[in-house]
C-alpha cells in the first residue's frame, strides 16, 4: 500500500489552501508551476547540503514537503474551479517528473555520487512511466506497488531532515547516499511490480 491511496482522505485539510489560492486568483496550472519551483529550490538546498551535516538539509526537507502538498492542492483547486482538463493533467504529470528528476539530482550532487543518482532517477522515472503507460493500453492508471510518489517525497523529506543531525558515513555512504540506494532499488522493483500487474491484466 502506498500513500497515494490516502489522497481522498485529506480533502478536509485541503479546503483552506484551495479557498486561499482561489481567492487570490491562482489557477491550478499556476499551483503546479509553484510546486515545481519548490522542487527546484529543494534540489538547490540538497546540493548546498553537501556531505557534511548542514541546515540546508532541513530547508530542503521543508521544500520537498511543500512540493508534495501543492501537488495535491492543484488537482483540488481544478475541481473547485471546474476547470479540470486533460491539458492540466498533462502539465501536472510533466512537472512532477521534472520535479522528481531535479530533487534526486540535487541529492546526488550534494553527496557527489552521480552514479547512484542515475540509478535512483531511472528507477523513479520508470515507476511513474509504468503507472501511466497502463492508461495508454486501455487500463486505469496504476498507483500501486512498493513505493509511489507520495511515499518517495515523505522518505526524501524525512531522510533530509535526519541528515542534519546525523553526520558521517556508514558502510561507505552517508545517510543521503543510502537514500539514493533505496530509491534506486525500490524504484526499479516498483516499476517491475507495476509492469507485472499491467501485463497480468492484459492477458
Amino acid at each position: 500500500m502506498t500513500l497515494d491511496k490516502l489522497r481522498p482522505y485529506v480533502s478536509g485539510f485541503l479546503e483552506p489552501f484551495v479557498r486561499g489560492f482561489d481567492r487570490v486568483g491562482m489557477t491550478p496550472n499556476g499551483v503546479s508551476l509553484l510546486a515545481f519551483g519548490m522542487a527546484v529550490a529543494a534540489a538547490g538546498a540538497f546540493t548546498l547540503g553537501g556531505r557534511a551535516s548542514s541546515v540546508w538539509y532541513v530547508v530542503a526537507s521543508v521544500l520537498v514537503f511543500v512540493n508534495g502538498w501543492l501537488d495535491i492542492v492543484d488537482g483540488a483547486l481544478a475541481r473547485e474551479q471546474g476547470v479540470a482538463s486533460a491539458g492540466g493533467d498533462l502539465l501536472d504529470h510533466v512537472l512532477d517528473r521534472y520535479a522528481d528528476i531535479v530533487i534526486i539530482g540535487g541529492l546526488a550532487a550534494g553527496v557527489e555520487n552521480y552514479f547512484l543518482g542515475f540509478l535512483a532517477v531511472t528507477g523513479v522515472v520508470m515507476t511513474s512511466y509504468l503507472g501511466t503507460q497502463a492508461q495508454a493500453v486501455g487500463m486505469d492508471r496504476v498507483y500501486g506497488g512498493l513505493v509511489g510518489r507520495a511515499d518517495r517525497l515523505v522518505l526524501i523529506g524525512a531522510v533530509g531532515a535526519l541528515a542534519y543531525p546525523i553526520d558521517g558515513e556508514y558502510g561507505g555512504l552517508t545517510i543521503v547516499g543510502w537514500l539514493l540506494v533505496f530509491l534506486a532499488v525500490i524504484g526499479h522493483l516498483t516499476a517491475l511490480q507495476r509492469f507485472a500487474y499491467a501485463w497480468g491484466d492484459l492477458e
